[in-house]
C-alpha cells in the first residue's frame, strides 16, 4: 500500500493481537496480528507481513503481505505481495501479483462472476438407474 492509501486506515490490529471474531469497519484496516473471522471494510484492507486472516476479506482495495485463508473480494485493486499466501478465491477489478506470492484458488474479474441458478439441482449419479446397461 502506498503512503497515500494509509490516510483511510483507521483501525490497526497489532502484531501481538489475536482477534476471535469478525471485524467490520467503515474506514481501512491494517492487520499485523491474527484474525480468526471475516474482515470487512468500506476502505482498504492491508494484511502486513506476519499478519494472518483466517476468514474472508471484503474491501475497496487490499494489499496482502501476510497470510489469508479465505476468499478475498475487492471492488478495485488487489495486490498480492512477495511474501503473501492466499488460499481462497479472489474477486478483483485490478490485480498485481508480485514475484514470490503464493496463491491457491480462482481469480475472477469483478462484474463477471458466474451466476448461480437457485433452482438448479443436479441429480446425483447414484440416483440414476443404469440397470438396463448390464442386461444380457
Amino acid at each position: 500500500m502506498a503512503k497515500s492509501e494509509y490516510k483511510d486506515v483507521h483501525t490497526m490490529i497489532g502484531a501481538d493481537a489475536v482477534i476471535q471474531g469478525s471485524i467490520s469497519c467503515e474506514g481501512g484496516v491494517a492487520v499485523y496480528g491474527k484474525v480468526f473471522g471475516d474482515v470487512t471494510s468500506e476502505g482498504p484492507v492491508r494484511i502486513a507481513r506476519g499478519g494472518e486472516v483466517h476468514g474472508n476479506v471484503q474491501a475497496n482495495d487490499s494489499h496482502i503481505g501476510g497470510t489469508v485463508d479465505g476468499n478475498v473480494r475487492v471492488e478495485n485493486r488487489a495486490v498480492l505481495g512477495a511474501e503473501s499466501q492466499l488460499k481462497g478465491d479472489l474477486i478483483y477489478r485490478t490485480l498485481v501479483i508480485e514475484e514470490g506470492a503464493q496463491f491457491q484458488g480462482h481469480c475472477v474479474l469483478a462484474g463477471s462472476e458466474p451466476t448461480v441458478d437457485p433452482d438448479y439441482h443436479p441429480e446425483s449419479p447414484a440416483a440414476e438407474d443404469h440397470s438396463d446397461q448390464y442386461d444380457e
